[in-house]
C-alpha cells in the first residue's frame, strides 16, 4: 500500500494489484470481499454500491481509455458523533478500478486512525488472498 496526495491536498491510500501476480478474479469479487468485511465489522455499516463507470458513461462524461471499469462501495464506521464536522468526512468509500493489466484499490484517508488502519488491513488481506 502506498499513500499518495491527490490534487495536492487529499491523502489517498492506493494498492495496485497486477493481474499477472494474482489469481484470476473480477472487480465484482473484490467489491464483494469488501462488502463482507464491512458486514462482519462490529460497527461498520454497508450503505450502497455505486457503479462509478456507468454513471460517467451515462452522462457522456470523459473516461480515460485505460479505465475499463470503476466501482465504489460506500459504508460508515461511525461509532459516535463528537463533533458536527464529522458529517463532512463520513461516510467512507473504497474505490476499485479495473485496468487492462491491473486493479487499483483506493480510499481517502479517514480522520480516525482506527478506521484508516482497518481499511488498510482489509486491503492488505485481500492482496495476500489474491497472490499466486
Amino acid at each position: 500500500m502506498k499513500k499518495t496526495i491527490f490534487k495536492d491536498k487529499y491523502p489517498v491510500w492506493r494498492l495496485e494489484l497486477k493481474k499477472s501476480e494474482i489469481r484470476e478474479t473480477s472487480l465484482e469479487e473484490i467489491i464483494d470481499y469488501f462488502k463482507k468485511e464491512i458486514e462482519n465489522h462490529s460497527f461498520a455499516e454497508y450503505i450502497a454500491f455505486f457503479d462509478h463507470y456507468e454513471h460517467i458513461k451515462s452522462i457522456n462524461g470523459t473516461i480515460i481509455p485505460e479505465v475499463l471499469d470503476m466501482q465504489n462501495i460506500i459504508f460508515c464506521f461511525g461509532p459516535d458523533i463528537l463533533d458536527t464536522q464529522i458529517a463532512a468526512v463520513r461516510p467512507r468509500s473504497i474505490g476499485v478500478c479495473q485496468l487492462k493489466n491491473s486493479y487499483i484499490i483506493e480510499f481517502m484517508q479517514a480522520p480516525s486512525d482506527k478506521a484508516n488502519d482497518t481499511m488498510i488491513e482489509w486491503t492488505k488481506t485481500l492482496e495476500n488472498m489474491l497472490k499466486i
